[in-house]
Formats: C-alpha cells, structure tokens, sequence
C-alpha cells in the first residue's frame, strides 16, 4: 500500500500550484465567495441582527426534542430518552443568547469614525474602526483608534461608541509616546 505522502504519487491536477510552481505544494487559498479583490463599492459591513437566524433555528430545534420527549416518555424508548430533553433545554438556552445578543446596529463605521472625531477634539488624519462587542448579551460596540493630522501625528485617540445608540462609551485622548523619528518618510 503507497503512502499518501509518497512523492512517486502523481500530484493532484485539483489542488493549486504552490510558490515554486507544482501542483504537489499544497498552500492555503481564500475561497471564491471570501475574495474581495473584484468588488467595487463601499463595503458594507454585515448587521449584527443576523444573530437572530440561528437563534430561531435552535429554538424550532429545541421545540421538536420537546415534542420527542414528551410523546415518548411513558415508553421505554430507544432513541429517545434523557438526553433528548437536554438537547432541548441546551438549545433553548442557546436560542435565547442569540437571539437576545442581535441587536440592530444604528450606527455604522463611517458615523463612528465622526463621531469619534467629534469626541477627540483634534482634526484626524489617520483612523481605525473595529467592531467588537461587550457585556453578556453581546452588545455592538466600535472601537475608533484614530491619530492627529500632523505628520508626524502629535496625538492619538481611542474611542468606544455603541453601535445602536450612538453614545461614547469611553475615550482616552492622549500625545502620541510613539518615537516614528526613525521611520523612512
């Protein structure tokens, strides 16, 4: 029986051709739908409410192992039994999270930067958004880290904003300590 690292194996025509050029290196590709090297347009970033989805998935589920459960458990059943009424209440439990942490975003990455700018009180040049979340229900939160418009920037900022409500959850405005003296211009 051949190993299938065996080098006398041919390679196979599927997989793509690494850095030096056969198709025997197998390298890491971004699937089709994950290449954004094609699109035009501003970027949309993905609402948080999509969290609902599967929340309502877990809870139809969890339904169903009720259902199982409660119609056999006068029985001496085989497939269903105990665990089934655990998988129900586990996926409930689950359903609820989700469902409970989709919020609906209101402000997107273009507001937050704004508002961050307003919040600094320093005219920005370079900025920063990232979306995170806090708190047990998952609350949308963007975190702005942006840099003064002096070259090089003289201050810096870092902003907390809610997503849904627009308020600024924390700000830490301070000079830049970073040294960028030796950084080719």
């Amino acid at each position: 029986m051949a190993d299938e690292h065996d080098p006398a194996l041919p390679a196979d025509p599927a997989l793509p051709a690494g850095p030096t050029g056969s198709a025997d290196e197998v390298r890491d590709t971004l699937p089709d739908e994950l290449d954004i090297t094609g699109f035009v347009g501003p970027y949309q970033f993905p609402d948080n409410s999509r969290r609902r989805v599967p929340g309502y998935l877990y809870l139809g589920i969890a339904a169903l192992c009720f259902v199982a459960w409660f119609a056999t458990r006068n029985g001496d059943p085989v497939l269903v039994n105990g665990g089934t009424l655990a998988a129900g209440i586990v996926l409930t439990l689950a359903g609820v999270v989700c469902i409970t942490s989709g919020w609906r975003m209101m402000v997107d990455e273009k507001e937050a930067l704004v508002l961050a700018t307003r919040t600094v009180a320093f005219p920005v040049g370079h900025a920063s958004a990232q979306l995170g979340w806090r708190g047990l229900r998952s609350r949308p939160t963007w975190r702005i880290l942006c840099y003064s418009a002096e070259e090089p920037p003289l201050q810096r900022g870092f902003v907390l904003i809610d997503a849904i409500d627009e308020t600024i959850v924390d700000a830490i405005i301070e000079d830049n300590p970073e040294d960028w003296a030796e950084l080719p211009v």
